[in-house]
């Protein structure tokens, strides 16, 4: 927090009081200085808190008035006049053109001396500038962290939510390579408007912008000649000091990233997939290190997420990793050892719990097929292999199920145990309990199949069962007489029930496996 005259006043043991200037009492002040001249400001440079006993003072009421335009002139953020060497208070003149030009002025107690104020203004100002200091390394360990967990789309989101504004970074030819922020779309427009102008003007596209929508902070990345590309900042109110090195430092990491040999990049990448086949194999790293350079801890929880039926893995992976990074998330990935799909695993604690249901969007799109996909419960990275088999799990019932993503939390049982079935294992299920009731309905027309699925689904309960069929429940039970009588059961049979909504079930997997856009098993 920055040292204000208010604050300064505020100190109860250095006994200062305002008599003037009250208006001013949020000026800051940059240093304190005890000046005896009549004319202190060729020694001030603005922001002083200037400290006087009013040994050299005029008598006169206009020059103590001329003394005070003099400071306030010069920049001075307050006058502190001592009390108890030659004037027992504040002169009326130094009081009344301090009201009227907004200069703050206290009154120092006899008791107190100068050298306890400066005290007071120096520790304050040394505290706030190691303040300063911790945030801006604080700040520039988050971006490196960012930056080698997601590369430049991750720094760029790190630098926005630092900043608290729009961020974007262009490469030489105007191309986005990330952003992020809200007003991205004006932020370009904005960005790319500027850097033609320079180019007409010839001048180099690297300083600050103010017009009625904020100010725009465009920073050029080194390089070549003509630079690697462009930073831009959008904010409301010019770049804090700290905020500049924050921009500074992002500027060194991209140029940094943009350097990066591709040999290096896929260094990386073939890490990745070592150290994520070494944790869903339920063996986590014992080198720490390798998991948080990759964004997680040993007692993380992780989300696992297979995706199948991707096509050609080369440029599923590609895809996959294109989406991942734009999401700045920390994030493992592999195949999946029978080349038919991809895995990754996402931080469960990250509090984004639509991240699976937007990556499987965006993988579909950019691929241009219906996967299919299944997403695990948060499980310990220690037991990834069971986030694995859910994942994997949930994944061939949304095969079945038309090419959606699953998550294993919703499955019932029946599916998730049916689900791995052939359709010739699923067509004998059914064919047993269901064949001679279809059979029924379709020789006399009647609704013996979906009575007995509404039956069961109500428990056994008439009248629920008649509101859905929309019949008397005396009808409900007339055709439940008659199912009985054709398998030749008793349907108030625990197990009987539980075998026809086995079949039921396995009716309805057999219906949506039929229905799928490939026609197959």
């Amino acid at each position: 927090m920055v040292m204000t005259v208010r604050r300064l006043a505020a100190h109860r043991a250095l006994g200062l009081s305002v008599v003037a200037g009250a208006d001013g009492l949020d000026r800051p002040i940059t240093w304190a200085h005890a000046i005896e001249l009549a004319d202190p400001s060729p020694w001030l440079s603005g922001g002083e808190l200037v400290m006087t006993t009013g040994l050299h003072l005029p008598d006169a009421a206009a020059g103590q008035r001329d003394y005070v335009g003099r400071l306030v002139r010069a920049g001075s953020a307050a006058l502190a006049f001592d009390t108890g060497v030659r004037f027992s208070s504040v002169p009326t003149a130094i009081a009344a053109a301090a009201d009227e030009l907004g200069l703050p002025v206290l009154a120092v107690a006899p008791e107190t001396p100068f050298i306890a104020i400066s005290r007071a203004v120096i520790d304050d100002l040394t505290a706030e500038q190691v303040r300063v200091v911790r945030a801006v390394v604080a700040g520039q360990e988050k971006l490196a962290r960012a930056t080698m967990r997601g590369g430049i789309t991750a720094l760029v989101a790190a630098l926005s939510r630092a900043l608290e504004s729009a961020v974007c970074v262009l490469d030489r030819t105007g191309l986005v390579l990330a952003e992020a922020g809200a007003d991205g779309a004006d932020l370009l427009i904005r960005v790319r408007d500027e850097l033609h102008r320079d180019q007409r003007r010839r001048q180099a596209a690297s300083g600050a912008v103010v017009d009625e929508r904020g100010v725009l902070t465009i920073q050029q990345l080194p390089g070549s000649a003509e630079g690697e590309g462009h930073l831009a900042v959008a904010s409301a109110a010019p770049l804090s000091p700290t905020d500049r090195m924050l921009v500074g430092h992002a500027v060194a990491l991209l140029s940094i990233e943009l350097a990066k040999p591709a040999k290096v990049v896929d260094a990386e990448q073939r890490l990745r997939k070592v150290v994520t086949s070494a944790v869903l194999d339920g063996d986590v790293p014992a080198d720490a290190g390798l998991l948080r350079y990759f964004g997680f801890t040993p007692e993380a929880l992780v989300i696992v997420v297979a995706l199948t039926d991707v096509g050609p893995l080369l440029r599923a992976e590609e895809q996959l990793t294109a989406a991942l990074e734009e999401t700045a998330a920390p994030y493992l990935m592999t195949s999946l050892g029978h080349g038919d799909g991809v895995v990754f695993a996402l931080d469960a604690q990250a509090g984004d719990d639509d991240l699976p249901g937007r990556l499987y969007a965006a993988v579909r799109t950019r691929l241009r097929r219906a996967v299919n996909g299944g997403v695990a419960e948060p499980v310990p990275i220690g037991k990834a292999d069971l986030g694995l088999r859910q994942a994997l799990s949930a994944a061939r019932v949304g095969r079945v199920s038309g090419h959606t993503l699953v998550r294993f939390a919703e499955l019932e049982t029946f599916s998730l145990l049916l689900s791995t079935q052939p359709d010739e294992v699923l067509h004998a299920i059914a064919a047993r309990w269901l064949d001679a009731l279809e059979e029924h309905d379709r020789r006399h027309r009647t609704r013996l199949v979906a009575s007995l699925e509404a039956f069961l689904h109500h428990n056994g309960h008439w009248e629920s069962a008649a509101a859905e069929l929309g019949v008397h429940r005396h009808t409900v039970r007339s055709r439940m007489d008659r199912v009985a009588e054709i398998l030749g059961q008793d349907l108030d049979s625990a197990h009987t029930r539980s075998e026809l909504w086995i079949a039921l079930k396995a009716r309805e997997l057999l219906s949506l496996s039929v229905s799928r856009p490939d026609g197959g098993a």
